[in-house]
């Protein structure tokens, strides 16, 4: 028994701020298909706003990295020095990443 994905449905509409009241927020009809609009939208990893700020990627990557460092500051008497650095450095490259 398989599991199969069904493709999101979801459109991203993208605007300048001073537009931003412009955008619809009823879903987008094509044939038969309802298209939900919606913001922020994740692709490759990535997410971007409607106003394709970045806001939401930042905020997503700063909460991520704050748990990640939460959880090092509970090991941290038990590693040594040049353990701990290394693990912070790779917490800091893959964030960044």
């Amino acid at each position: 028994m398989g599991c199969s994905l069904i493709p999101a449905r979801q459109v991203l509409w993208c605007s300048s701020a001073c537009r931003q009241h412009q955008v619809p927020s009823t879903p987008l009809r094509i044939g038969s298909t309802a298209i939900s609009p919606v913001s922020p939208v994740r692709d490759l990893g990535v997410r971007n706003d409607s106003d394709l700020a970045m806001r939401s990627h930042v905020v997503a990557t700063v909460r991520s990295s704050f748990a990640a460092l939460r959880q090092i500051r509970s090991v941290r008497r038990s590693l040594k020095p040049q353990a701990l650095l290394t693990l912070v450095r790779a917490l800091v490259v893959s964030k960044v990443d």
